[in-house]
């Protein structure tokens, strides 16, 4: 099976601490054993620092974007290190070069292509464009709720929604202010537009992250480490 996991910068490059990295790599090696893997690494907290010092010294937002695209390849860069022979050694920069890259047989490591797309977004779009058999958005949250469970304590967790509903929810919680989604708006668009089966879970833990795609790949039932989105309830 062919898996794309939107891996976020703020849960793999946090602190840019060499082990988790190296956590993360061991745990994709493992899943490698048994399927087709295409990660695209998000930015994290330094892309958020290199882009509000780039808007403070008159950068326009497309600017920053790149410098966004940038950082999230720099995190390509470090993981494909950690994973050593077993990834393939470049970072495509287009859909088509992520397509070609994937015929190595090994982990592909990406970072972000477009402006105006994030992590989330550009994952969306591979598992379109490559057939993909799921879709994973590792976040620092388990899964899709009713709200943003930092500022809501009533809050409530969906085992299984449909992608309309996951517009529904996420458009309710961007406009509260403070408030966050676990899918951005745009990656929920594309998941909807396309018919995506995708899976939203906690990623902090890699061992965890290992064994629930290892076991879900298979079986796409409700699961207490995140919330599945599919049209097919």
């Amino acid at each position: 099976m062919l898996i794309v996991l939107s891996l976020g910068g703020s849960i793999l490059a946090k602190d840019l601490n060499p082990d988790r990295f190296l956590k993360y790599s061991e745990a994709l090696r493992k899943l490698s054993e048994k399927h087709k893997l295409l990660v695209v690494t998000g930015g994290g907290e330094a892309a958020r620092n290199y882009i509000a010092t780039a808007r403070a010294v008159g950068a326009d937002e497309v600017t920053c974007d790149f410098i966004g695209i940038d950082i999230t390849r720099l995190n390509a860069r470090l993981l494909i290190s950690a994973l050593g022979t077993a990834a393939h050694p470049e970072i495509p920069a287009s859909y088509l070069e992520a397509a070609k890259a994937l015929t190595s047989g090994k982990i592909v490591v990406m970072g972000g292509i477009t402006p105006g797309q994030t992590t989330d977004a550009v994952s969306a779009i591979l598992a379109e464009f490559l057939r993909a058999d799921l879709l994973t958005i590792a976040t620092s949250i388990d899964g899709v709720y009713s709200a943003d469970p930092n500022s809501d304590p009533d809050a409530v967790k969906y085992d299984i929604i449909s992608p309309e509903e996951l517009i529904n929810i996420v458009m309710s919680i961007e406009m509260k202010a403070g408030s966050k989604s676990p899918v951005d708006p745009v990656a929920a668009k594309i998941i909807e537009r396309c018919k995506l089966d995708a899976l939203v879970m906690d990623g902090r833990d890699p061992a965890l992250l290992e064994k629930v795609l290892d076991e879900k790949t298979a079986e796409k039932s409700a699961i207490s480490a995140g919330t599945w989105i599919t049209s097919r309830k």
